[in-house]
């Protein structure tokens, strides 16, 4: 077994697509729309579904906002430098929500950016100030 991807909803599609892409640097992998069922998928990510796990997002045409809720966490990315990532992010208009810097109670490098639905995305990797 192995995960194929990660499914989230998302309010403004093209908008999400655009954060994904010019700001995080995934590639749109697939569109379908469902015309019947009044949503689209779109999946999202850094290799191909068969070689790596995806991101799926959602949209249901007739809703604008989703509620996060309590249980969410986070999206995990591995960078090489969280430094220079959070700067790449942070000129194409990303949001940084947590500096990068060590994390509480231990050494890992780490920094967290916001979507534009106000998914959190954790950067992990390495590198000093």
């Amino acid at each position: 077994m192995r995960i194929l991807h990660t499914m989230i909803r998302v309010g403004d599609l093209e908008r999400s697509i655009a954060f994904y892409t010019d700001v995080l640097g995934m590639r749109l992998l697939r569109r379908k729309d469902y015309p019947d069922g009044r949503f689209t998928n779109v999946f999202v990510g850094y290799q191909d579904e068969e070689h790596g796990a995806a991101l799926e997002l959602t949209h249901n045409w007739d809703t604008d906002a989703y509620d996060l809720g309590t249980g969410y966490g986070h999206i995990a990315l591995a960078v090489e430098d969280v430094y220079a990532a959070c700067e790449r992010i942070r000129e194409r208009g990303g949001r940084i929500t947590r500096e990068p810097g060590p994390m509480k109670h231990g050494t890992t490098l780490l920094a967290f950016v916001e979507d534009p639905d106000g998914y959190k995305i954790e950067l992990l990797g390495g590198k000093t100030a």
